[in-house]
């Protein structure tokens, strides 16, 4: 199974107050497993509606350096997400960034996706990709 944890979350707001319509800075650090085995430092742009996750139907774009392996392959790689949440939780879709492959891992390519439920200590993903 392709999983995912999150190791730390760190969220500043950018503007508007705690509580009301606000803009929201995030900088996590993730560990994989499955098909990629690494970490990861992804930075968010979230913005919520009012109290609470509230995301109103918004995504919060971000990127997302992975090293690791995927597949045994060594390297990492960038990745864009389009990621959607709520108080039941997250999904997201994302794609590689054109160029960001390293090592093993150059001229990487793909698209995949992730979903989770908030408070869960893992979340999965799927990752189809070519090199």
């Amino acid at each position: 199974m392709n999983t995912f944890a999150m190791k730390n979350w760190e969220e500043n707001i950018v503007s508007g107050t705690d509580g009301g319509p606000r803009v929201a800075y995030a900088h996590a650090t993730l560990a994989y497993s499955g098909l990629i085995e690494g970490e990861s430092i992804v930075d968010y742009l979230l913005y919520y509606a009012g109290e609470g996750y509230e995301g109103n139907g918004t995504t919060a774009p971000g990127f997302e350096r992975v090293e690791g392996s995927v597949d045994g392959r060594k390297g990492s790689f960038v990745i864009k997400h389009d990621t959607g949440f709520d108080a039941k939780g997250i999904s997201s879709t994302f794609t590689v960034v054109e160029g960001s492959g390293t090592g093993e891992l150059a001229g990487i390519t793909g698209t995949g996706t992730t979903t989770g439920v908030l408070g869960e200590p893992t979340m999965s993903y799927t990752f189809a990709y070519s090199l």
